[in-house]
């Protein structure tokens, strides 16, 4: 384990590469482990020193048991504490600033991350995320069902087989589902840290989060959004809505991209953000 003290609290984390400093801050639920290594093997083989973390309240970092959210009062934290970990730890490992990128939630922990902690971004990568403007379609009920239903038991077999099927709900339309692989890794994070308890606090951080579209109009960080048009958990309107309130930034649309990250879209994701990242570098 590695763990590091950072806003007070203790995270997990790991990097990978040399170069150019990249924060990857994962979505919601969801462990570092969760996206493939073959995404983070893309980017440091072009010179990318890849930092990842478990977000507070999942994974190998901390807890807060107990603090469960109330109807009619504030969340234990906010979206913005956790931005402020992610900052937090750039700075616990000697990162002046870093290009910061996230998915899903990780992408609004990431908008805020530029919003709130300017000097430490150098660029914001927002994938299949969100400005939560009201103004946005929801999600297809079926994704929504899949994100927030609980598997019927917490052995290990049930919960494995319930995030399958939630999976599927939201996955690619492009690329096959690869049932033997997700479920190899899910099985790998039920056995790294099981506890949706986490969970329950990051929605209530999700739902007590403000619009940030009034914001993200003022931010002067070069931006990348990606997003795909089979998801149907962000729908990609919400993608050409961030591009479209934050000055300059640039949008790429990936045609069958759902919600989720299969070894066939590794190129197309991947390779977009270095060459982003590098020119970005390049005019700095």
């Amino acid at each position: 384990m590695t763990q590091i003290a950072a806003n007070g609290i203790t995270l997990e984390y790991d990097e990978a590469g040399e170069g150019i400093p990249f924060l990857f801050i994962n979505g919601f639920g969801s462990q570092m482990t969760n996206w493939p290594d073959e995404f983070r093997d893309a980017l440091t083989a072009q010179g990318i020193r890849f930092i990842r973390f478990d977000n507070r309240d999942v994974g190998l970092s901390q807890k807060f048991t107990g603090q469960m959210p109330k109807k009619g009062e504030p969340p234990p934290y906010t979206l913005a504490d956790m931005a402020a970990d992610a900052a937090g730890l750039l700075d616990a490992l000697g990162v002046e600033s870093a290009h910061v990128a996230g998915c899903s939630m990780g992408g609004m922990i990431a908008q805020l991350v530029a919003l709130n902690h300017r000097e430490k971004t150098r660029s914001l990568i927002s994938i299949f995320s969100t400005t939560s403007d009201p103004s946005l379609p929801p999600s297809t009920p079926e994704a929504q069902a899949a994100l927030t239903a609980r598997p019927a038991s917490a052995d290990r077999d049930t919960v494995v087989a319930h995030t399958l099927k939630g999976r599927r709900a939201y996955a690619s339309t492009r690329w096959p589902f690869d049932e033997t692989r997700l479920g190899a890794m899910i099985g790998r994070n039920y056995d790294r840290a099981f506890y949706p308890e986490g969970t329950a606090r990051h929605w209530a951080a999700i739902l007590a989060g403000p619009p940030r579209t009034e914001r993200l109009k003022g931010l002067d960080v070069p931006t990348l959004v990606l997003h795909g048009s089979a998801d149907t958990l962000i729908r990609p309107e919400a993608g050409r809505h961030t591009a479209s309130v934050i000055p300059g930034a640039e949008y790429i649309e990936i045609e069958g991209w759902g919600h989720d990250m299969p070894l066939g879209a590794i190129p197309e994701v991947a390779g977009p953000i270095v060459d982003f990242v590098k020119r970005v570098e390049d005019e700095t």
